[in-house]
């Protein structure tokens, strides 16, 4: 659906009960959610990870160094144990380390396959992401609002999303609860709430 539409449906389902959310939504916007897909599924995978809980600049300069330590080689051939301190020296920490490199093993092994992947139901896919270690829920949901483009996907696990939702509506409703008053659209949901966190109101 056109972004236009879908920002006019949150509208109408926020408008009888959540006034302040209602009147968030309609100053932001319409917006557009973004795809973030350039990359195939398990190398994004990788570098997701490398830049989570960590400033947009630090990640970038981070992957920068990781993309130049494997030289000519390919990203998830050079993803492997024997290059774990490599690896580290570009500024992951060991957890990071470990989960790209249990990402390239999965992907050798069993196949993180995009276009599978793509054609996988969300709860299948998270599933399937999550059995990986290092892997969590928010990253799962992550991907299939952002790669997947999944448009009915509520990252509950998500503390900007979930606070400044419980904010704009009421802290003795679940959020949860509240986020399914607004299917299918539930990923705009986050996105305009992300969006509120970056502009709040005057």
């Amino acid at each position: 659906m056109p972004h236009r539409d879908v920002h006019r449906q949150l509208l109408d389902c926020a408008a009888p009960l959540f006034p302040e959310l209602e009147a968030a939504l309609r100053r932001l916007g319409p917006l557009q959610l973004p795809r973030r897909n350039d990359l195939p599924f398990p190398d994004y995978l990788c570098r997701a990870i490398s830049g989570q809980q960590i400033s947009v600049k630090a990640a970038q300069s981070i992957w920068g160094r990781v993309e130049a330590s494997a030289g000519r080689q390919p990203l998830l051939d050079h993803f492997c144990p024997e290059n774990t301190e490599t690896l580290r020296a570009c500024g992951l920490s060991g957890a990071k380390t470990r989960t790209i490199i249990t990402i390239a093993e999965t992907h050798r092994s069993v196949g993180l396959d995009t276009e599978a992947l793509k054609n996988m139901s969300i709860a299948g896919r998270t599933e399937r992401l999550t059995e990986i270690w290092g892997v969590g829920q928010w990253t799962a949901d992550m991907m299939n609002i952002f790669y997947f483009g999944e448009p009915d996907v509520w990252p509950d696990g998500d503390v900007a999303a979930r606070k400044t939702l419980e904010r704009l509506t009421s802290k003795r409703r679940k959020t949860v609860r509240t986020a399914a008053m607004f299917k299918p659209y539930r990923s705009w949901l986050a996105y305009y709430m992300w969006a509120h966190v970056d502009a709040p109101p005057d």
